[in-house]
């Protein structure tokens, strides 16, 4: 398991639970590594350091894991109320697929705007629309075939799946939790805490 972090607070104690896991690969500045030692994971635990975008900070933490894992899960330690049974299905359909990334149906409808006059250019349907979340989980082969391409073609990815998109290989859907938020605003905590309480 991958863990894109900027904060130990947020630290997922679900994975270090998992017997799925056999390892945490922590992507942080290195101010952080005692802090993340001190909360006392019993699995191993391993420091990338973040690269320049998320696509870097993920290829730096891939680069350490172990190049026998069948799988790698990337999760955003923001995300710190994963359930572990949708963590579990995410692995099962990366392994029937290749790649998976929990998800929720959107709820609201959601508009396409112009960047330059922000006028309405279409209502997608919001049947097909999914909110994605983490962990999103990968056979390590594909996602190391999709780091190539994406490095040898210059391209820029907004998440870890996308990079599988590039490569043309498919992606499947694991449906998630609509409590796995993340956790960027004052507002969120707030939720966080009322769910947690």
């Amino acid at each position: 398991t991958i863990l894109n972090s900027a904060r130990p607070s947020d630290f997922p104690q679900v994975f270090a639970g998992m017997d799925h896991v056999r390892e945490i690969v922590v992507v942080c500045e290195e101010d952080y590594d005692e802090l993340f030692k001190s909360v006392g994971i019993s699995k191993p635990l391993k420091f990338a350091r973040p690269g320049k975008e998320r696509q870097d900070s993920c290829y730096n933490g891939f680069s350490l894991a172990e190049q026998d894992a069948s799988l790698v899960a990337i999760h955003d330690s923001a995300r710190p109320l994963l359930r572990a049974e949708d963590a579990v299905k995410c692995f099962e359909d990366a392994h029937a697929y290749g790649a998976a990334v929990l998800g929720v149906p959107v709820k609201s409808t959601i508009k396409e705007v112009g960047k330059e006059d922000g006028l309405v250019i279409r209502t997608p349907d919001r049947a097909t629309l999914w909110e994605v979340q983490t962990p999103q989980v990968i056979k390590p082969d594909l996602l190391r075939r999709g780091f190539d391409k994406v490095k040898a073609e210059g391209l820029e990815v907004t998440d870890d799946v996308s990079i599988i998109e590039q490569l043309g290989e498919p992606v499947r859907i694991t449906t998630g939790d609509y409590y796995n938020i993340k956790l960027t605003t004052p507002e969120d905590l707030q939720l966080a805490e009322s769910v947690l309480t």
